[in-house]
């Protein structure tokens, strides 16, 4: 931030002891301050009561407190929320809550727009303007928290980083919020509860392996051969099938992590049985627990369309019959463009 002060939520808890022992305040304020900014949320020094308005003025003077705000708020028929959110600089991105009647889901962003250019998705034509810090992406999921607890009388009980952005080029504060999300003196939840999806950056999967995390991962397939792969996600020209699943498999052993595929139907494009036999082969080389088949959610920008709903069945109908564990992923806040591959900051 260009004030020169220090973003308060990047120091750690001794770094804010250390803070408030130079300027002779008693070290429990620190705590104090700590669970402020974690535990309870508070987007302000203001909202800090139980500490004396000098203090609050000494935080306001050396640290800035940049949480992020919601703008707008739609509401779909099925009962999904988007907000879009607003940062510190002015920049936007869209976080979603996904009720169903077992699940409160979070749908969460990692970049300000994204560099992939993935042919199908509305943020892939969008220029990438900067990463997310880790206490942004908290933020998100703090207040996509209290819309469930709002509108649903319930918590959040899972979170997938599959809003705008691709979170394996934000690694550090990707992994940085997840530790924070399911810190005790967090949000509490459980890793096994948050799934991040990415479009397949190999070095950075490996990564995860070598980092021992213990989330889980999804792989955004949406094409089972290079040919095609590269035609709707140029990603694929660097971190083709192969290196795929050998990034994956070192992933499994070293984390044994649940590992799933994402595979969005395209009318006339992939959603043949010779397009589902492609994705068998690639789903028996890996030890994946599921197979996501998602509706497709048309955007402006792309030609694609959905393949009609005999052509979706027949094609799940085939995979569960060759032993694939697939699920029909029904898209959920289509009327916000809410759903999958539709994040674009259209308020």
């Amino acid at each position: 931030m260009k004030s020169g002060k220090t973003n308060i939520r990047h120091l750690s808890l001794p770094e804010l002891q250390e803070y408030f022992g130079s300027i002779e305040e008693k070290p429990f304020r620190a705590k104090q301050v700590y669970e402020w900014l974690w535990l309870k949320h508070a987007s302000s020094f203001d909202a800090m009561t139980n500490i004396s308005k000098d203090l609050r003025n000494k935080l306001e003077q050396h640290f800035t407190l940049p949480a992020i705000k919601v703008d707008t708020t739609q509401h779909s028929n099925d009962g999904t929320i988007k907000s879009r959110f607003r940062l510190h600089d002015g920049h936007l991105v869209e976080g979603v809550l996904i009720p169903t009647d077992t699940r409160q889901t979070a749908c969460v962003s990692s970049q300000v727009g994204c560099s992939l250019s993935c042919k199908f998705c509305a943020t892939g034509y969008m220029d990438r303007k900067r990463n997310l810090d880790y206490d942004e992406i908290y933020d998100e999921v703090a207040l996509l928290n209290q819309q469930a607890m709002e509108a649903y009388g319930k918590k959040l009980s899972n979170i997938v980083y599959m809003g705008m952005g691709e979170p394996l080029l934000n690694y550090k504060n990707v992994l940085q919020s997840i530790e924070r999300i399911t810190s005790p003196d967090g949000l509490g939840m459980s890793p096994r509860r948050i799934t991040v999806s990415t479009a397949g950056v190999a070095k950075m999967i490996r990564q995860l392996g070598d980092d021992k995390v213990k989330f889980n991962l999804a792989l955004s397939l949406h094409a089972a051969n290079d040919e095609k792969r590269s035609q709707i996600m140029p990603i694929n020209d660097t971190n083709n099938l192969k290196v795929l699943i050998e990034a994956l498999n070192y992933f499994y052993k070293a984390t044994q992590n649940q590992i799933s595929f994402e595979y969005i139907l395209f009318k006339d494009f992939n959603d043949s049985f010779k397009d589902a036999d492609e994705l068998i082969r690639i789903y028996r080389q890996v030890p994946a627990d599921l197979v996501n088949i998602i509706e497709y959610n048309p955007i402006s920008n792309a030609r694609f369309m959905k393949p009609d709903e005999d052509v979706a069945e027949a094609f799940m109908e085939y995979l569960t019959k060759h032993k694939v564990n697939a699920r029909l992923r029904r898209s959920r806040g289509k009327d916000i463009d809410a759903a999958c591959g539709q994040l674009a900051n259209k308020g």
